[in-house]
């Protein structure tokens, strides 16, 4: 008979949850290390691109002993090279002269307009309207998901440093996001066509679980029966996983999920991690055990990233990684076109590459992962490779998703460029004027 054994569950202290951002950069202990130009250099960025860590995260996740050059660090911590050297120059002398604090915010609000701060259409075209009017935060993209961004849940336990969403966090003036519950439950009762709810930020893990629940519970009401998923897009599970164990609510959340799948919804956690490292912790690895427990679903994703994870070995150890701890590899993304995209960037066909050798390294329960792909405005383009065709060397392309459904699986081709990090910068091939979905765009964006 063969022998059980029970496998101990690791014993999790509660910690405190303590939080420092640009103002406290100074009191962060373990930058004392670090030259005190470099720390300058941090302070300039920081009043322009959001910045906020925990103690959790510099603690146990970065290794001091690499710094500048160790992944987390780059992850959280601002680099000068994020901004633009005009811009970083413009900033730094201010602030080695006499200043005011409304001179600092003056002048940073005008170079974060210069970063694109809401790249995509994601404020002209993604909104919906009712009776002519935008309903505020959210957005409703592709046909079959809504995007909602509750305003509790517009911060994060720690900020990333290439985050697409930073403008979420630096002021009110570029913020997107609505506290009204009713409005979202009647938007989606009037849209049948809608199967996924979208819960994002922002990192609604930050909410207490009673706000969650005034938003969520109500879908399980019989006019809902059309929402099949609900997605909470979140960084938790690595920044602050005593989220889903010690905190007060942690146990309550958990009930919530429960009560969520076990009343027919498909429940996903859309989980950002985008280095092993993050997943190496005692408590990271309790807090997925909790969550898959309660029969959610947790799916990974994650842009690639020059600094952090640029090479195929760091995905395929996160990719299978993943996969021992029960979780499901969904999507590598390539960094968007905002924010400090110059200090991140990696050109399509090096993306593709390491995409490619890291997708070799992993097994057939791993190749769920898709990508590289591009969240543009059309809808996600997908880098299915480089090769040629009648002589001619292109990149193969194709719509994972799209603003017209039936752009999606299409394949078309762009002109090789070795340089190109976007969509914007390819070209049609084969002396084509064209892409087959540039009129129809222009329209839905001229409607817009």
């Amino acid at each position: 008979m063969q022998q059980v054994v029970n496998v101990q569950e690791p014993v999790i202290t509660p910690r405190r949850f303590k939080v420092y951002q640009h103002r406290q950069l100074d009191k962060i202990e373990a930058l004392k290390k670090v030259p005190s130009d470099m720390r300058f250099e941090m302070k300039v960025v920081a009043n322009v691109l959001p910045f906020r860590v925990n103690e959790y995260v510099f603690n146990e996740l970065i290794d001091w002993e690499n710094v500048p050059n160790d992944p987390l660090f780059q992850l959280t911590f601002p680099q000068k090279e994020m901004l633009e050297p005009s811009a970083f120059q413009r900033m730094a002398d201010l602030m080695s002269a006499k200043h005011t604090t409304n001179e600092v915010f003056d002048l940073a609000t005008r170079l974060r307009q210069e970063m694109n701060p809401h790249p995509a259409g994601q404020m002209q075209m993604n909104v919906p309207h009712v009776d002519g009017e935008p309903l505020p935060g959210m957005q409703h993209k592709y046909r079959e998901t809504v995007l909602f961004f509750p305003a509790q849940g517009q911060y994060c336990h720690a900020y990333c440093t290439f985050c697409f969403r930073w403008a979420q966090f630096v002021g009110k003036a570029t913020r997107f996001n609505s506290n009204d519950a009713d409005q979202l439950h009647r938007y989606l009762a009037q849209h049948k066509e809608v199967t996924d709810l979208l819960v994002t930020g922002g990192d609604p893990m930050v909410m207490r679980t009673h706000k969650l629940q005034h938003y969520l519970e109500k879908l399980l009401q019989p006019e809902f029966e059309h929402i099949k998923t609900i997605r909470l897009g979140t960084k938790a599970l690595t920044f602050w996983p005593y989220r889903f164990i010690t905190d007060p609510d942690a146990d309550g959340l958990l009930r919530l999920l429960e009560k969520l799948v076990k009343g027919g919804k498909h429940v996903s956690i859309m989980a950002h991690l985008n280095h092993p490292n993050e997943l190496r912790t005692d408590v990271c690895q309790e807090a997925v055990r909790r969550l898959r427990s309660t029969g959610v679903q947790i799916r990974c994703q994650a842009p690639l990233l020059r600094h952090i994870n640029d090479n195929p070995d760091d995905w395929a150890t996160m990719w299978n990684k993943q996969v021992n701890m029960g979780m499901i590899p969904y999507y590598m993304f390539i960094e968007r076109d905002t924010g400090a995209k110059r200090y991140f960037e990696v050109p399509l066909e090096q993306t593709w590459q390491i995409f490619r050798k890291a997708y070799q390294q992993v097994s057939g329960v791993a190749r769920t992962v898709r990508g590289p792909s591009m969240s543009a405005g059309p809808g996600k383009v997908e880098i299915q490779g480089v090769t040629e065709v009648a002589g001619e060397k292109v990149f193969a392309l194709r719509f994972i998703q799209g603003r017209n459904p039936d752009w999606v699986q299409r394949p078309f081709f762009a002109q090789y460029d070795p340089n190109a990090t976007w969509l914007n910068d390819l070209k049609p091939a084969f002396g084509e004027d064209k892409f087959f979905f540039e009129d129809e765009y222009a329209k839905m964006a001229a409607i817009d």
